[in-house]
């Protein structure tokens, strides 16, 4: 069974920072990659960082380039996404994914981010 704790989310104003936490843990787990991922109004699913466990290959979603940093902690399977900058856009469920190969990922549960002013 795999576990995920997510945090770090809330409500902060324009131009303010955030750092969300993802650790996942299950047995037997072998995960090679983890990102966050959130759901745009059109209902389209945006990668918004992600990385490969075993480098520090990373990837961004265009909107938060320049913006956003994913980093791998030195716990096992943890990633922290810190969120500067963060604009009214940014509002969303944030949800923490884990890849265990090349067809299997799991999704957490989600961590609201809200800003407004």
């Amino acid at each position: 069974q795999v576990q995920f704790v997510e945090s770090g989310g809330g409500s902060v104003q324009p131009g303010g920072s955030l750092r969300l936490t993802c650790a996942v843990s299950g047995s037997s787990l072998y995960i090679s990659a983890m990102g966050w991922y959130r759901q745009s109004p059109g209902n389209q699913w945006e990668l918004v960082a992600g990385m490969l466990l075993s480098g520090e290959i990373t990837k961004y979603g265009d909107s938060v380039k320049g913006r956003f940093t994913i980093s791998r902690g030195d716990a096992k399977n943890t990633v922290y996404l810190q969120m500067n900058n963060l604009q009214p856009e940014d509002s969303d469920v944030y949800y923490c994914t884990a890849e265990a190969g090349a067809t299997t990922t799991y999704w957490g549960q989600g961590t609201q981010v809200t800003v407004s002013s």
